[in-house]
């Protein structure tokens, strides 16, 4: 935890920013811009000399739970939900350190365009990912950082109010949008690229998992391993029930999934 996010150092901090007239929140964040800066700066000179320590950005510490299950190189991913490539991505170790490639799916423009200049190694898509039954060439997205989800999810207004209000807050100075963004089921995106071999899928697409499963032909394309980040787990056990069973759980709603066929070889003791 940084030390301007310490609770009494923060209130201290607050009413000194305040007593010399200064914008403590444009500090904090400003604060927050240069160390991610730094950051990159360190991962970009220190991963040609093989060291990691900068390249591990899954939240929860999931890097190195992954690798009891990922400990192979050149294997093949799916990232739903990319982001801009980096930020809490599930797969970034994986393609820098283990020479895995794969396929990254982020509906956001802005974040595509950051996902393309940071994963080189691995093919980038620009759409919405959604069910087979889905008849739209669009859908509508709601812009919130790595929160982004799509418009109307929640049939709740006042609960997607919140999402939106939390999502601004522990995230700096966010500018939300909505934005229509292609829609394409993953189905049609690994026809594409000629996927065969499927070694990982992270799915993390804020509460729309479901209908992204709903896309993938499973009968033709089945992963070994699903991490999902879900609230309706129960709805998810229920989709996959016949072809994966849950061997682990990350975080307190990341899930992770092995293929049944699989089950008797690489599983760790």
């Amino acid at each position: 935890m940084s030390h301007l996010q310490s609770r009494p150092i923060a209130i201290i901090a607050r009413k000194l920013f305040a007593l010399f007239g200064a914008d403590y929140e444009a500090f904090r964040y400003q604060s927050f811009v240069l160390q991610k800066q730094c950051e990159k700066f360190a991962r970009k000179i220190f991963e040609p000399m093989g060291i990691d320590y900068w390249s591990k950005p899954a939240i929860f510490d999931m890097d190195n739970k992954l690798q009891k299950y990922l400990s192979y190189s050149n294997g093949f991913f799916i990232e739903a939900g990319a982001n801009n490539g980096f930020d809490q991505s599930n797969t970034y170790y994986l393609e820098k350190f283990k020479n895995w490639q794969g396929v990254l799916i982020e509906p956001i423009p802005e974040l595509y365009e950051q996902c393309v200049a940071e994963r080189t190694q691995s093919q980038v898509f620009n759409c919405a990912l959604v069910s087979q039954d889905y008849d739209q060439p669009t859908l509508k997205m709601k812009y919130i950082g790595l929160m982004s989800m799509v418009s109307g999810l929640f049939q709740d207004k006042e609960k997607e109010k919140v999402h939106v209000e939390v999502g601004v807050k522990i995230q700096g100075k966010l500018s939300t949008y909505e934005i229509e963004v292609p829609a394409r089921t993953l189905t049609s995106i690994l026809e594409q690229v000629g996927a065969e071999n499927i070694d990982f899928f992270s799915l993390d697409v804020e509460q729309f998992e479901l209908e992204v499963l709903k896309g993938l032909d499973l009968s033709r394309y089945r992963p070994k391993y699903f991490l999902i980040e879900t609230n309706q787990k129960q709805s998810i056990d229920d989709y996959l029930e016949n072809y994966y069973v849950q061997i682990d759980q990350l975080t307190f709603h990341d899930y992770l999934y092995q293929r049944k066929d699989d089950l008797s070889d690489n599983c760790p003791s």
